[in-house]
């Protein structure tokens, strides 16, 4: 019987995940700035979000839209930008909001703003699309099932790994952030939002043209 994917495959296509979603990046940052802020609900719905993106662009490379995407300047160029400045909206919504919002007060119930802000930021994060195109292909066995489908098996395994991680981070942030003393959360929020704005610098210089 032959596996869809190649067996010995797995475990360094799982390391090699891991370590992409544990280094510091957008979607870690923003995460970390809502759930401190505006509570676990908040967060969880961001990672919803977040994870649908990742999902559209792992739909894009098996059709080979994503390679397309890349492979374009002028739109990966537009793309590289948007997700810059939106990083640096989200920043100063979040340092404008350090006064206006204590933990738990957004997020809730038929808000699905942060659903949308992680699906839009993950969208415009170029990384994303450039991480089915790069790393993916190389860990497709010619010799076993079709490209779509181990690229659908293994898209998949990088979804879980992301969910897996995202939700450690908003737990985490939520259960610092009520640790916090209400006076200190504008301060916190600020800071977060100033780690927003430097990831958004970071990402620009990341995906700069070779």
């Amino acid at each position: 019987m032959t596996f869809p994917i190649d067996p010995g495959a797995i475990l360094p296509f799982l390391a090699a995940v891991l370590f992409i979603e544990l280094t510091p990046g957008p979607n870690m940052a923003y995460l970390a700035a809502l759930s401190a802020s505006d509570g676990r609900a908040a967060g969880f719905k961001a990672v919803a979000g977040i994870t649908t993106g990742l999902a559209l662009y792992m739909l894009l490379s098996v059709f080979g839209v994503a390679e397309i995407i890349a492979a374009a300047p002028l739109v990966y160029g537009v793309l590289r930008w948007a997700g810059v400045i939106y990083l640096l909206y989200l920043a100063w919504e979040a340092w404008r909001g350090a006064e206006e919002t204590s933990p738990g007060q957004t997020g809730g119930g038929g808000d699905h703003r942060p659903f949308w802000r992680g699906f839009v930021a993950n969208v415009l994060n170029p990384k994303a699309a450039v991480f089915y195109i790069t790393l993916l292909p190389g860990f497709i066995a010619p010799d076993h099932g079709a490209f779509w489908i181990q690229a659908l098996i293994l898209g998949c395994v990088h979804l879980l790994v992301s969910i897996v991680v995202h939700g450690s981070i908003v737990v985490g942030a939520s259960r610092a952030a009520a640790l916090i003393a209400r006076a200190y959360v504008g301060a916190v929020r600020r800071a977060l939002a100033v780690c927003v704005a430097l990831i958004a610098v970071w990402l620009a210089w990341e995906t700069r043209p070779a």
